[in-house]
């Protein structure tokens, strides 16, 4: 007999079936044993009699989140006992055979609660647990079904996914890197990807146009509630589209994905409004707004775009310019001599996604002039020397016939904590660090065995 799943019993009346999954409650009504048995797809009641004595006594051990396979027919619930809250709640499953495949110790903390009311830390520690809850569950999978439309909509749109390196070159691009040592190369590193930048762009001069990457990015900074060590973002550039082509593709996956996977949002506003930096910095005093209309309704979307930013910031504690998003972006001037005397006043083909006040996604066109590239790595003080090893790679690909490009990435841990009303973007990823950086369930960071420093050529630091 094959196995089913919990919520195709509703298709089943009066036939044999067989389950497998996990004991997520058992309750002894006198001579009746209820189990409740939960699988991927939800929870289906079982009935235990005592006409099988010995069957009905096995019954009678099980314990909260053991594992068992069960065999027996499906029968309409009596009158009065049906479950509305459940999909099969109509049906349950009269027991003819159990089989205990694993037994469980007692978990450390509740499973059949949301689990906010539980220490973070002993949820981080024991996450293959905490995964088992129900809001949980329908985090990540409604993730999935968001990841898969979204792809299925650019695919469909002529796009390709192409997968870029992880082990890539260090170059200043606004975060600390992580590094990873080369044990061929003795004093050398690769560097973990903050984001596919410098790659994607080379795939624009490779002829691509249209590339998009679920990317895994990595940036060693201050963790917070909405930022992780590692993170995962919808990654997208575009050849000789204007910025306002790439505003209304954003604006139309959002749009779908939104609609088909979280139907009962409702958007403040479409098309998403377009705000220049300078005016909502004046009115909002922030870059990233929350536009909603009911900000107590956790069900309003208000997408926004934020356009026109600055291209450079002034770092008072470094004393120098830097680029407001990163130095590859479009200024929306090509005098050099403007770039390099006036920062200040140049303004850039820069824009961020926004949603309920929250940064969820950026992006920019490109410059694609290697004098431009140069002029604006001078001002934010790279030497010509510099420059040349840093990035001299990109420069020479540009000098084999670049098209204009663009493109934006969105964040995806942090639209789907929007998306789900989640308090932060642990809650939407499988398995996140600490607020500090940590993975208690693996124990990560760790100390690495003495002979394995020496075969990377590294000494531990005093």
């Amino acid at each position: 007999m094959a196995r089913i799943l919990a919520k195709e019993i509703i298709n089943k009346e009066n036939q044999a079936v067989e389950l497998t999954g996990w004991m997520a409650a058992r309750r002894n009504h006198g001579k009746i044993i209820f189990v409740d048995l939960r699988d991927i797809s939800g929870v289906a009641q079982v009935v235990f009699i005592p006409k099988d004595k010995n069957l009905y006594e096995l019954a009678d051990t099980l314990r909260s989140e053991w594992v068992v396979k069960i065999s027996g027919t499906v029968k309409k619930r009596p009158t009065g006992m049906e479950n509305p809250n459940l999909e099969n709640g109509q049906f349950e499953i009269q027991a003819e055979a159990l089989e205990i495949l694993s037994q469980a110790e007692t978990a450390p903390f509740p499973l059949d609660t949301d689990g906010y009311e539980i220490n973070e830390d002993i949820r981080m520690k024991y996450r293959y647990l905490d995964l088992r809850r129900g809001r949980l569950q329908k985090n990540i999978k409604l993730r999935s079904q968001f990841i898969q439309l979204v792809r299925s909509l650019l695919i469909s749109g002529g796009f390709s996914e192409i997968e870029t390196p992880i082990l890539g070159k260090s170059t200043p691009e606004g975060a600390r890197d992580y590094l990873v040592p080369s044990r061929l190369e003795p004093g050398k590193f690769y560097a973990l990807p903050q984001s596919p930048q410098q790659y994607k762009q080379l795939l624009m001069v490779a002829g691509f146009e249209r590339y998009f990457q679920i990317a895994r990015c990595f940036r060693d900074e201050d963790t917070r509630g909405d930022r992780q060590p590692e993170f995962t973002q919808l990654d997208i550039e575009t050849s000789f589209m204007s910025e306002e082509d790439i505003l209304a593709l954003t604006e139309e996956f959002c749009l779908e994905a939104v609609k088909k996977v979280f139907p009962g949002k409702k958007i403040t506003e479409v098309p998403f409004p377009r705000l220049d930096y300078k005016g909502v910095m004046e009115k909002y005093r922030s870059d990233k707004p929350d536009l909603r209309k009911d900000k107590n309704n956790p069900d309003e979307l208000a997408f926004a775009f934020v356009v026109d930013f600055p291209m450079f910031e002034w770092k008072e504690t470094e004393k120098r310019w830097d680029a407001v998003h990163h130095p590859f972006t479009r200024p929306k001037t090509e005098n050099i001599e403007e770039i390099k005397k006036e920062p200040a006043k140049v303004t850039a083909f820069q824009y961020d996604l926004v949603c309920n006040g929250y940064e969820i996604g950026g992006g920019s066109l490109r410059s694609y002039k290697p004098e431009i590239l140069q002029a604006v790595f001078e001002v934010m003080g790279h030497k010509p020397e510099e420059i040349k090893k840093q990035f001299g790679h990109l420069l020479e690909a540009f000098s084999f016939g670049v098209p204009p490009h663009g493109g934006i990435a969105l964040g995806l841990d942090r639209l789907l904590a929007i998306l789900l009303n989640e308090p932060n973007i642990r809650e939407v990823i499988a398995f996140p660090k600490t607020g500090d950086g940590r993975d208690l369930m693996m124990g990560a960071p760790a100390e690495i065995k003495p002979e394995q420093l020496k075969e990377l050529h590294l000494k531990k630091g005093e």
